[in-house]
């Protein structure tokens, strides 16, 4: 009996090594384990890699003086801070003037999309009304076709209201649910709507309140989530957008930041010729304006990166 214990006991000190380095490379659950979790960490810094690249590329290059851009030792780190191409990319750019309207587009369409797409968001999700799925089908149909398809008509119609060149072309179609990614927002406000419970709309009935009270009372307060991310996405979206201001604003003269970018080999040329400047320094030139017009997204990631995430996950978008 002694023997066959003591047999029994080698065992399993001789397994319990073998087990706890099982347990430690593969985890006792597959997401536990070292070996997924490098495997998971290679790819996001694989992926963090291929978006940060770019953006510390652009960094370094706006900041290198006329030396270090002719100068095929110098990758990365430059022997001096040069911030003059900072400057004339803010000349080219009319930065002040193009920041302004970006930022004034930008919020108007961000605002007329949070009101216009939750109210359609809380039809579609929580009331009964005629040809309802037609209506969302059609809501999906919008998603799915792209701007150029409607964009002549679009035109042509703006032309006949007067509208052609104004910058209230770019901020109407948000007041109606539309603009860009509209559809889009409905579907987040549909979505959230429809995770609420049924027993606060039918305590409103009991009071007597009427649908839309009970929206503006009750269901937009509760909708912060939704609003945040419909805000967010909106703003960004609007901001980056060169497609519709290259449409209706082709031949103004004060226009967003995504269009000026657009007419940026031009002004610099221009500006170099006038200053007598280098060919070599436009892409230098060409680096601080990308970062100029990227800045304020940025920056408003950074400061609501939290929010975002925590919207998102409260909105039911990812369940």
């Amino acid at each position: 009996m002694n023997t066959i214990l003591m047999k029994l006991k080698r065992r399993i000190t001789f397994k319990d090594p073998v087990r706890q380095l099982k347990y430690m490379t593969l985890g006792r659950e597959i997401n536990e384990g070292l070996v997924f979790k490098l495997f998971l960490y290679t790819i996001f810094i694989c992926t963090s890699y291929i978006y940060l690249h770019p953006i510390m590329k652009m960094v370094v290059k706006m900041v290198m003086d006329a030396k270090d851009l002719i100068d095929p030792t110098v990758t990365w780190i430059p022997s001096s801070l040069y911030w003059g191409h900072l400057q004339t990319a803010w000349k080219v750019l009319k930065y002040g003037n193009s920041f302004t309207i970006s930022l004034v587009v930008a919020l108007v369409a961000s605002v007329f999309h949070c009101i216009s797409c939750g109210f359609a968001g809380y039809a579609l999700a929580r009331l009964e009304f005629p040809f309802k799925k037609l209506v969302f089908f059609l809501l999906l149909l919008a998603f799915i076709i792209p701007p150029q398809v409607v964009v002549l008509p679009t035109i042509i119609a703006y032309s006949q209201l007067g509208l052609d060149g104004s910058l209230a072309a770019l901020v109407i179609p948000a007041l109606f649910g539309f603009g860009v990614k509209g559809a889009l927002f409905v579907i987040i406000y549909r979505q959230f709507f429809m995770t609420q419970p049924k027993e606060l709309e039918e305590a409103a009935k009991i009071d007597g309140a009427s649908a839309f009270k009970f929206y503006v009372r009750v269901m937009f307060p509760l909708a912060k989530p939704a609003i945040l991310v419909v805000f967010l996405f909106s703003f960004v979206w609007t901001w980056n957008d060169t497609y519709m201001p290259r449409m209706f604003l082709s031949e103004a003269k004060n226009v967003p930041l995504a269009v000026q970018m657009s007419r940026l080999d031009v002004g610099i040329n221009q500006f170099m010729q006038a200053a007598d400047m280098p060919l070599y320094m436009s892409e230098a030139i060409k680096m601080a304006a990308s970062f100029l017009t990227i800045l304020p997204p940025l920056l408003i990631y950074f400061l609501a990166q939290r929010y975002f995430v925590e919207s998102v996950e409260r909105t039911g978008l990812v369940e």
